[in-house]
């Protein structure tokens, strides 16, 4: 079974998920983190953060990281200024569930990423199905033996080296930073005999595996090493790049559903 805690007044942030006395989840203390506000510049302190409607671009990280939950019930729930996020979670047998609903008006278009900076060893690898549709983005672009196609948001390849680049490692430091999205929504990290199975779940909306590599190439003026591993609904990082099927949308019902399963079984695609 895996233990989670969340902080609702500093934004719903996950702060610990645990098995078996091992902490998953990556710590970075920064008292600044719980001075933040609505419109605020994006404060890493680790952890698991809920990133909607967008991951980058403006707000920066979304929306509901920077802002105080309510606890519903079972329930915590963020009112913004556009929509409205509750998300549930329970134990199961063998790890957690999450779920979410989103409320806005029909046609609403986000992008949401269970935005989880992992503690992860050297030696740790991200299990996805071979061949699967990864968009790397540009700056992936020093790390591939071909010029960036100008002006392009992204580009494609397939998993687990798109383009030339192995991703399924995460790796000592080496100085680089690299953010790639994965199309099937589910994933499973092997680090040593630990396993850590995320699968993501909604009807009628893109789905899909968000992978951050940082081995201490980011930010250029203090780096440090960060890696994550994130279920997300949408195919891009930034809503503004979103095409028709890169973002989920709100539908004439007005709400959203999905569900996180996080399990500390293998569960490999």
């Amino acid at each position: 079974m895996l233990e989670i805690v969340t902080d609702p007044a500093h934004g719903g942030r996950w702060t610990s998920l645990s098995a078996g006395g091992h902490e998953w989840l990556w710590h970075r203390p920064d008292p600044e983190r719980e001075r933040v506000g609505p419109g605020d510049a994006f404060v890493d302190a680790g952890g698991l953060e809920e990133c909607v409607p967008t991951v980058r671009g403006t707000p920066d990280h979304g929306d509901a990281w920077s802002r105080p939950w309510r606890r519903e019930g079972d329930a915590n729930t963020v009112r913004c200024d556009r929509f409205t996020l509750t998300r549930t979670i329970r134990g199961t047998a063998d790890g957690a569930e999450a779920d979410y609903v989103l409320t806005a008006d029909p046609g609403f278009a986000f992008v949401w990423a269970a935005h989880a900076l992992l503690d992860l060893t050297p030696r740790a690898t991200l299990r996805l199905p071979e061949g699967a549709r990864t968009r790397l983005f540009p700056e992936a672009a020093p790390l591939l033996d071909r010029p960036w196609p100008a002006g392009a948001p992204w580009v494609e390849g397939d998993w687990p080296a798109p383009l030339g680049l192995t991703l399924d490692r995460f790796g000592p430091d080496d100085g680089t930073a690299v953010g790639a999205v994965v199309d099937p929504p589910r994933a499973c990290v092997h680090d040593g005999t630990r396993r850590l199975a995320l699968a993501l779940e909604a009807d009628g909306q893109p789905l899909s595996v968000a992978l951050w590599r940082n081995l201490g190439g980011f930010p250029a003026e203090s780096p440090y090493r960060s890696t994550g591993v994130e279920p997300m609904l949408g195919r891009v990082f930034d809503l503004a790049d979103a095409g028709p099927a890169d973002a989920a949308r709100v539908p004439a019902s007005g709400e959203v559903h999905w569900r996180l399963t996080l399990t500390a079984a293998c569960r490999c695609p």
